[in-house]
């Protein structure tokens, strides 16, 4: 009972965690306005700089979080940064000035790094084989948050534009307290390793991490990952505008699916899909669907065709924590903490990199002077990078630090 209890607050920690980003971003014009007096064109200027901040951030810190769980213990990191994030929401609520704005925004992006040291409790507690599984269920509770966050702070919007700061404050605190009663230490004598300055930054972490064998070319097959399949929320709301017409409702409609599909796929079918195929295939076979799926998505021709394709391009949502799964088995038990910092730096390197890179595709192929008219080239692009994240990884299975049964 305890553990499920424990795993439960893992969930809502990292659910928080994705709620942050986008309980507040439904008043975050009228806010900015307000501090700034300003129009809406600068307001997204500020907007822009803040979601920037926060991404800058994760990346930053998630492997200095992830290194003081290996050292001090994951209970304390998680329930340390909860606090802090409470109190940092309070902060926003009352800002006055975009300058306490923006702090507040990067010691939210630092608190926000925890989904390393959640991860790394997770893999503390499975079993060798099924760490896979239980990543998903950090990946679909990100995906729940996902959806969530714009929802509940749309509707809290209707109180005053620092409705939701206070809301998220109070969840953060609660979460906390509940945290307190029911999270375990799963960090031992034999599992714990030293801080060190060196290895708690995204740079040292990667050398040290990067040097495991078999590892090294799983970063790289990761960091493509990463980049091709953040191309979904980059870009999604101009592709269907442009291409089919679609209005904000309907939009947001086809974000809640996938959102939905893919929270579905993480915390439930790969439960099927692993131990079915093994984290190897998974990986694998996940990574060449992604690469055909974008590929139709990139040539789709009908609305209708692309909302009900969108359910099933979600199922290539299993990569990741099939991926993350077979990096972990490779990691020693005292570098837990330390590989999942090292892979959520990765993934904030993606939230700052790919709205830029793709953003930039769609504006060429869709420019009043553009030689081919091609909305979809940015799911184009994306299909070549999946394609050579599975090139790499079929490489990278040509390596000793792999089982021979898991070989596809």
């Amino acid at each position: 009972m305890k553990r499920n209890l424990s795993v439960t607050f893992i969930m809502i920690t990292v659910i928080l965690d994705a709620m942050g980003i986008g309980l507040i971003l439904p008043v975050m014009p009228e806010l900015i306005m307000e501090l700034r007096g300003s129009d809406i064109s600068e307001a997204a200027i500020w907007g822009g700089i803040l979601s920037a901040v926060f991404a800058v951030m994760q990346f930053l810190f998630s492997p200095t979080i992830g290194g003081l769980s290996d050292r001090f213990g994951r209970r304390p990191v998680l329930l340390t940064s909860l606090g802090i994030m409470a109190l940092d929401y309070l902060v926003m609520a009352l800002a006055g000035t975009i300058w306490l704005l923006l702090i507040g925004r990067i010691v939210g992006g630092i608190t926000a790094a925890t989904q390393a040291t959640a991860s790394a409790f997770m893999a503390d507690i499975s079993e060798r084989g099924k760490k896979a599984q239980n990543f998903g269920l950090i990946s679909a509770g990100f995906g729940v948050g996902f959806i969530l966050g714009p929802v509940i702070g749309g509707l809290l919007a209707e109180f005053g534009p620092r409705a939701p700061f206070f809301a998220a404050a109070a969840l953060a605190a609660a979460n906390m307290v509940f945290g307190y009663f029911v999270l375990p230490e799963t960090v031992t004598k034999e599992n714990r390793r030293p801080f060190e300055w060196k290895r708690a930054n995204p740079a040292g972490g990667l050398k040290y991490i990067g040097s495991i064998p078999g590892v090294g070319w799983l970063l790289v097959v990761f960091f493509f990952y990463q980049i091709s399949n953040m191309v979904y929320p980059a870009v999604w709301a101009y592709y269907t505008q442009a291409a089919f017409g679609w209005e904000p409702g309907m939009i947001g409609i086809s974000l809640a699916v996938y959102g939905i599909a893919m929270a579905i796929t993480q915390g439930g079918l790969i439960r099927i899909i692993i131990p079915r195929l093994g984290e190897i295939r998974t990986v694998y076979l996940g990574l060449l669907y992604n690469a055909i799926t974008l590929a139709i998505i990139a040539n789709i021709t009908s609305g209708w065709a692309l909302l009900l394709m969108t359910p099933l391009a979600s199922l290539g949502a299993v990569v990741a924590p099939a991926l993350q799964g077979v990096m972990s088995g490779r990691a020693a038990d005292d570098q837990q903490g330390e590989l999942q910092g090292v892979l959520a730096s990765i993934n904030a390197i993606g939230m700052i990199a790919t709205p830029i890179l793709m953003t930039q595709v769609f504006a060429w192929f869709t420019a009043p002077d553009t030689p081919v008219y091609m909305p979809g080239a940015p799911y184009l692009l994306a299909a070549v990078m999946m394609l050579i994240s599975w090139v790499l990884f079929a490489a990278s299975l040509r390596r000793p630090a792999h089982s021979p049964a898991d070989t596809p």
